[in-house]
């Protein structure tokens, strides 16, 4: 039969049968034909023995332009095209790597040229096919019913089984809309779009100003009574002997096309399964799913030791030392066959004489059609004291890689039951195909859950760690990320250690998230640090904040909230940059208000004035100081979270994380909020003016030892003459070298009595002191070493009027 009685044979039409016949062409790597099916020779001319191993452009050759009485005008602009077509030219030769559709013009041997509808579908994998290719000749249904309407009736008789019609309750409202997204789109095209997408749930590509059709077609099989009618008229005329009739050599060309479809429609559901979270568990037990039964009824992954550790590692080849956990394991056999044998959660290395080992280090999958007895036990040797011949033996067996930039990440082993058809090559290629788009959504799991850990370690990094304790308070602290915006954000809290047994208590906001805006709260921290070791007023400090921010760059703002407690004095001194006001809840009522206090303007504003406030406090007073991500929530007003932070903060806990976690369950912090979080409590104790001895020394070096005699005369009155000997020998050399440095002002000696002791000499030298190394021969140099090696803790800083330096002495248990 000729190609010229085929095309004009009507009973094998569209509307015979309610199908096309279907070009079926695959193209290797080389860009030469692989597959060459039926329907190619049908629609093209070409016998299967002359095309295969030819290039697939020799065998779809380009005609000139089309002239401008063409029937196919109507068409479009690809009607006039003088080649391929844009899409289907690029998939040929390999620069297309996603399905595509469209129509082209093509030149068969020995004929005119033929218009065709086609769709391509690059292929992912190992193997040696590169792109499958589906084509259909768009003039047999054009000349089948003059009267349709153009191209879209041959779409519609491509995809008989789309509705045009659909219950879904928002398809008259996205078919309205979508002209308004597309204004060359009319109504009634929308309405019917909308209906194929709904109805089949797959995309629809535009390849003209006219036609539209799903990436995977639907070209009317015939029903499956029919098909078995004609395999079994085709199995009589092959014990006869007799020729195969037509609708035989229609059998085997629809089953080629069910074939086709089936893993197409296959991949196309196991896609959309998979990759439904960044979870890598989840994502794990998703691949595993997909496949169990339709593909498969046994699907063991296993993945590289560091992949589930979500740890890096180098691009190399696996070893017989790599390590691989077995993390998930579906099958049908019955419950708990696998479990004791094959538990989830086991590592270990593969030998170099199995199939996984060839897999995982060729990134290639390995076909065994079946399991030998031979086969059986040497897989079975490498599981220790467990049998499991029983389970593979006899079975089929496919090992896939997964993959992602040529890297192995982990493999499956795939299983068959002995009574159900073996793998074949085509399973080979179906199944490379789901280990690359598995492999591609693991690798991005895995980068996520990799770029998080990442993220939390940067960010515990910059956050710091405060002690629960300091001079005269106790500080609690909280940090929560955000939920959505990422991991890392720009809220952090700090204390500091000021001179007078002070301490810095600030919580800082920069506006953004992600890495920029934490790189930005990591300078800005470091600098309030730096400052309050000068001992600069809140005001001056944020001054200077200010300032340093519009250095750094203009495109960030913050906000900063900086008090500094005075145990001794009870007194609070804050300044607020924009921030949202602190919560003092009194200890004598249990009442909390926001204490009102000048906003200011954020840092990095620059040129706004900010002020400081002086506000009294007694012993048990709490301070509350957060960022607005505790408070606020978008579309309510700040203020009711304001409430609440006030009300949750004057309940009773407790302790201080109590107190902590009631705020944080109150504001539902943790229930859908996407702010990130900082919170810190301090909890003013004060220190009684029984535990605090002051004196004003002169500059008389013979000063002294007074300062030694006054020292042990405090302590023994304390009951912390266990100490003396210690401090006495320290307060003498911080008093020597301030009597030597000093110039006009007295020096002031105090020693507070608290969790530690605690010693601090003033005086008017703004030069501080330093470690030498002194020699055996030297006069000066030992006596800050002999403080850095004796004392607990010490430390200078400059202030106002000179400098302060001091020590800390661990205090006996009492």
């Amino acid at each position: 039969m000729d190609r010229g009685t085929e095309r004009d044979d009507p009973p094998h039409g569209v509307a015979a049968a309610g199908r096309i016949p279907l070009a079926v062409v695959v193209v290797d790597r080389e860009g030469l034909v692989s597959h060459w099916s039926r329907g190619a020779r049908r629609l093209f001319g070409t016998a299967r023995e002359e095309a295969v191993g030819r290039p697939v452009v020799d065998l779809l050759p380009v005609s000139g332009a089309l002239p401008e009485d063409d029937e196919a005008a109507p068409y479009g602009a690809y009607a006039a095209y003088d080649g391929l077509g844009p899409d289907l030219e690029s998939s040929l030769d390999g620069r297309l790597f996603y399905p595509a559709a469209g129509r082209a013009r093509l030149t068969a041997a020995d004929s005119d040229r033929i218009d065709v509808l086609w769709w391509a579908y690059p292929l992912v994998g190992p193997g040696a096919e590169r792109l499958l290719v589906l084509a259909a000749d768009a003039d047999a249904l054009r000349h089948e019913d003059t009267d349709a309407s153009g191209a879209g009736a041959a779409v519609e008789r491509i995809a008989p089984g789309f509705a045009l019609h659909t219950d879904f309750p928002g398809a008259e409202d996205l078919a309205r809309r979508l002209p308004e997204i597309l204004p060359s789109m009319s109504v009634g095209e929308s309405a019917r779009i909308v209906a194929q997408v709904l109805e089949l749930g797959y995309p629809v590509l535009e390849f003209s100003q006219n036609d539209r059709v799903p990436v995977t077609p639907d070209w009317g099989v015939p029903r499956r009574a029919e098909r078995k009618a004609r395999r079994q008229r085709a199995a009589a005329a092959a014990l006869s002997g007799e020729p195969l009739p037509q609708d035989a050599e229609d059998e085997i060309e629809d089953l080629e096309h069910v074939a086709v479809r089936e893993r197409l429609e296959f991949l196309n559901e196991v896609s959309g399964r998979i990759g439904t979270s960044l979870d890598l568990s989840r994502t794990i037990v998703e691949v595993s799913r997909a496949v169990v039964p339709r593909f498969t009824d046994v699907a063991g992954t296993y993945l590289r030791e560091q992949v589930v550790a979500g740890e890096g590692f180098s691009d190399g080849v696996p070893d017989t030392t790599t390590m691989w956990h077995r993390v998930a394991l579906e099958h049908t056999d019955e419950p708990g066959r696998w479990d004791d044998v094959v538990p989830v959660g086991e590592a270990m290395p593969f030998p170099a004489d199995t199939p996984f080992f060839q897999c995982m280090t060729t990134g290639e999958p390995v076909l065994v059609p079946r399991i030998s007895e031979r086969m059986g036990h040497m897989i079975a040797a490498q599981f220790e004291k467990r049998d499991i011949r029983p389970l593979i033996t006899g079975r089929s067996m496919l090992v896939v890689p997964l993959k992602a930039r040529n890297v192995v990440l982990g493999f499956m082993i795939l299983l068959r039951h002995p009574e159900r058809v073996e793998f074949n090559d085509m399973d080979r290629v179906t199944g490379a195909e789901l280990a690359a788009r598995a492999g591609l959504v693991l690798d991005n799991a895995r980068m996520y859950t990799y770029q998080e850990s990442v993220a939390e370690t940067l960010q515990d990094s910059m956050l710091p760690h405060i002690a629960p304790r300091m001079s005269g308070c106790d500080i609690a602290t909280r940090y929560l990320p955000g939920t959505l915006l990422g991991r890392v954000g720009g809220d952090w809290f700090d204390s500091v250690k000021l001179p007078g047994s002070r301490t810095a208590l600030v919580v800082g906001d920069v506006m953004g998230h992600g890495l920029n805006s934490a790189a930005m709260m990591g300078q800005l921290r470091t600098a309030v640090q730096t400052m309050a070791a000068l001992d600069l007023p809140p005001s001056q400090l944020l001054r200077n904040l200010d300032d340093l921010a519009q250095r750094l760059g203009e495109h960030y703002l913050a906000t900063c909230l900086y008090a500094i407690y005075d145990p001794i004095a009870s007194e609070l001194e804050i300044a607020n940059a924009g921030h949202i006001p602190p919560v003092l809840v009194r200890a004598e009522n249990g009442h909390s208000d926001l204490l009102d206090l000048p906003t200011g303007a954020p840092i990095g504003v620059g040129g706004v004035p900010f002020e400081s406030v002086r506000v009294r406090v007694a012993p048990g007073d709490r301070l509350v100081m957060c960022t607005d991500g505790l408070v606020e929530v978008r579309g309510e007003d700040i203020g009711v979270g304001l409430a609440t932070l006030c009300e949750s903060a004057a309940h009773p806990a407790a302790s201080m994380d109590d107190a902590c976690d009631t705020i944080i369950r109150a504001l539902n912090t943790c229930g859908g909020r996407k702010d990130d979080v900082a919170l810190l409590m301090a909890r003013l104790n004060g220190i009684e003016p029984e535990d605090v001895a002051e004196w004003r020394i002169g500059h008389d070096p013979r000063e002294a030892g007074r300062a030694r005699a006054v020292v042990r005369e405090q302590l023994h009155v304390w009951g912390l003459g266990s100490v003396a000997d210690t401090a006495e020998l320290l307060v003498s050399e911080l008093v020597t070298n301030a009597v030597r440095h000093s110039h006009s002002r007295p020096i002031d000696l105090r020693l507070v009595r608290g969790d530690t002791l605690l010693c601090e000499v003033d005086d008017d030298d703004h030069t501080l002191p330093t470690l030498l190394s002194a020699g055996r021969l030297d006069e000066f140099g030992r006596g800050m070493r002999v403080v850095s090696t004796l004392a607990r803790e010490w430390g200078t800083s400059r202030t106002s009027s000179g400098k302060t330096v001091w020590f800390e002495l661990t205090l006996p248990r009492r």
